[in-house]
């Protein structure tokens, strides 16, 4: 209890415990969509892909969140646009994205006037340096992100598990989808302040994979994810705080652990065998409860 209330004393860390909150709650509903949509892969090409605007706008002198968040979003929509139209190739597209937009950051960086910046923070990310702006930034995008799923939700839920059957239902396929490419784009940036750049995957999708294996109904995974994430986050910037750790990592590791923990108690205490390879599965009435 000392722990926490010595934590609590300093305001920059009443700033990173709101900012962690917030990230779960991300964690939750986005990184739910990211795993159920396979769309892992795509959201580690994005979070790279970022990087290059990141670089340029610090030579430019503005903001280098906003060039990360347009870059961001480009890349995800292009991604989805390559994917509908070269199908395969998809992969090869993100790939691509994913080491030039490094490269283009990191080669802009070098060029910057004067002292260039720290890139581990990008990269590792550190939640102790967010700012008052970057939480009420976060708070806004997450009361938007949960307006869109909350008035959406059976859209959004078609489109993550059957397109085919979303179109029969009349549902705007394409226009879902791009919603939701934004949604992660945005959320990735906001994550990279917490974890960096190479550890945002983790952000997403630790949380919903565990949650997966203890439940089947969609709605009780982004519950269950938020709650992990609050947990991911949280205790990850007490134990850095307690060994003097960096957090990002900490927080991944932490993650990485309960996911362990889970996967035995899965196998082990239930005796279950385990989720089908060709990904996670709700129950049948609760697809039907959702896309209905």
């Amino acid at each position: 209890m000392s722990t926490l209330a010595d934590l609590w004393a300093y305001d920059f860390i009443r700033q990173a415990i709101y900012a962690a909150l917030l990230a779960s709650v991300l964690c939750g509903v986005i990184g739910t969509f990211v795993v159920v949509k396979r769309l892992v892969f795509i959201s580690g090409g994005v979070s790279h892909a970022a990087f290059g605007g990141l670089g340029v706008c610090y030579y430019l002198g503005v903001e280098p969140l906003l060039g990360a968040g347009v870059v961001a979003i480009v890349s995800a929509l292009f991604v989805a646009a390559s994917g509908r139209r070269w199908g395969r190739s998809q992969d090869a597209v993100i790939g691509i994205l994913w080491s030039v937009g490094m490269a283009v950051g990191v080669v802009f960086v070098a060029l910057s006037p004067g002292y260039a910046p720290n890139l581990m923070t990008y990269l590792f990310g550190n939640i102790l340096t967010v700012s008052h702006g970057a939480v009420m930034a976060t708070f806004v995008f997450t009361v938007v992100v949960l307006g869109f799923v909350l008035m959406f939700f059976k859209e959004f839920v078609a489109v993550s598990f059957d397109e085919e059957f979303a179109r029969v239902q009349g549902v705007p396929v394409g226009v879902f989808m791009a919603i939701l490419m934004v949604m992660v784009a945005l959320a990735v940036v906001l994550l990279i302040q917490l974890v960096g750049i190479i550890l945002v995957i983790a952000l997403l999708t630790i949380p919903p994979v565990i949650s997966l294996t203890l439940t089947r109904s969609f709605v009780s995974v982004i519950l269950l994810s938020a709650l992990i994430g609050a947990v991911m986050t949280l205790g990850g910037l007490v134990l850095s705080y307690v060994f003097d750790l960096p957090s990002g990592p900490t927080m991944v590791l932490l993650g990485a652990l309960l996911m362990l923990l889970a996967y035995v108690w899965q196998r082990i205490v239930r005796g279950d065998p385990g989720r089908s390879p060709e990904g996670p599965k709700v129950d049948s009435q609760d697809a039907a409860a959702s896309t209905s």
